[in-house]
């Protein structure tokens, strides 16, 4: 029996069985061939087939499933720093754009970067979180808000995803903002760019998912369903920020189309999440906006418990308003600031957070799934979220490989 390995003595949280806490296996053992999981259980039922083979012994660290950001701008060019210390010394809205702050500048910075430059600067990102088990992120456009530069973004992904051992599943978010040149012209943004930018992305094969940004500052559901319209005739599934500043009723929307996630959701009402509950539609919710924006207006935690909506955690790592490159420390303030659980915030990078990109072969760890998993130096896991600065990653394993 050839092609097969075996770890042993660990504690593995499997995450697949919901009624017992973290899916918790002690003294577990689990058999992967190729990029599978073959077998996993208690070691005391390990099949007599798998005996013969040499066993790695883990000395009771934790197995986890590989950690999954499902929710993130790690591409993009220049940086927010300047704009992030105006702001701590009392700079309004208006005088950061004045200075050529805010999203704007973004904006300039990616259209003015090469494609490898890109690549080159979204790569120490996406390593700190690999760092820290990462085995799968998606990666958002939105920065380019013209078609090649969006293209560009797309392009970028698909090239992180083939230079480092992860999967990089790509959204393509033309409908982020208005570019300065469509200024109080929209629709017309929508119609001339984002729609015929989408179509264009797909014939390359650069596009998983279809986002959307619906909020009084950006676009009105109106707009997003249009987007939305023509990511379906395309077969792509959609997802959206919706709820972040205001209730627009996006999350509505999202679930009218079978949205994969609505995500921000801090103004979410009941409406919006039994909405959810009945589309099967995830919740995101991303801690690292509402600590650097300085938010008070949480995410209705418990009416997502109430109506059994998945919770699923992420980095929204970007410039402007995440600049956060750690799923552990996401984790932790999924605690803190939002009384998750330690249960709910593991959950909410592994299979919560694959049920928000649409991906069945991972999250858990049971047969048939992807060997993506995570070895902690920590007895339980808890501790993942406990602590705060602190990386116990103890190996990473993709697809059967470490």
């Amino acid at each position: 029996m050839t092609g097969k390995t075996i770890l042993c003595g660990a504690r593995i949280a499997t995450q697949a069985d919901e009624q017992t806490p973290y899916g918790l296996i002690d003294d577990g053992t689990l058999v992967m061939s190729g990029e599978r999981i073959e077998w996993v259980g208690s070691k005391n039922d390990l099949p007599d087939e798998y005996s013969a083979i040499d066993a790695e012994d883990l000395d009771g660290r934790l197995v986890t499933p590989g950690l999954i950001d499902c929710h993130t701008h790690v591409i993009f060019g220049g940086d927010r720093a300047q704009e992030f210390e105006m702001r701590l010394n009392g700079a309004g809205y208006e005088e950061i754009a004045r200075a050529g702050g805010g999203i704007n500048s973004t904006v300039r910075a990616t259209r003015d970067a090469s494609l490898e430059q890109l690549i080159e600067s979204a790569m120490p990102r996406v390593d700190a979180l690999i760092a820290e088990g990462l085995t799968t992120i998606e990666i958002k456009s939105g920065y380019g808000l013209e078609r090649e530069t969006e293209l560009n973004m797309l392009r970028a992904a698909r090239e992180i995803g083939k230079q480092r051992p992860i999967t990089v599943l790509t959204t393509y978010l033309g409908a982020h903002a208005t570019p300065p040149e469509y200024k109080d012209r929209d629709d017309a943004y929508i119609e001339e760019v984002v729609i015929p930018t989408l179509h264009a992305a797909h014939s390359e094969g650069l596009v998983d998912a279809v986002d959307g940004f619906c909020e009084g500052i950006a676009f009105q559901s109106k707009q997003i369903a249009r987007v939305f319209d023509a990511a379906k005739a395309l077969n792509l599934p959609v997802k959206l920020h919706a709820e972040q500043l205001s209730n627009l009723g996006g999350a509505k929307l999202a679930a009218s189309y079978d949205a994969l996630s609505a995500d921000h959701i801090e103004y979410l009402d009941e409406d919006g999440v039994v909405a959810m509950a009945l589309a099967g539609t995830t919740g995101v919710i991303l801690p690292g906006a509402f600590y650097t924006l300085r938010e008070t207006q949480q995410p209705p935690v418990d009416l997502l418990r109430n109506h059994q909506v998945p919770m699923a955690l992420a980095t929204d790592c970007n410039p402007g308003s995440s600049p956060l490159t750690s799923l552990l420390l996401t984790m932790n303030m999924g605690c803190t600031l939002f009384r998750m659980t330690p249960e709910e915030t593991l959950a909410g990078v592994t299979r919560n957070a694959a049920r928000a990109l649409g991906l069945k072969d991972r999250g858990v760890i049971a047969a048939g799934q992807r060997a993506d998993l995570a070895i902690w130096d920590v007895k339980h896991p808890a501790e993942l979220s406990y602590r705060i600065g602190f990386n116990p990653l103890h190996k990473r394993i993709f697809g059967g490989q470490a």
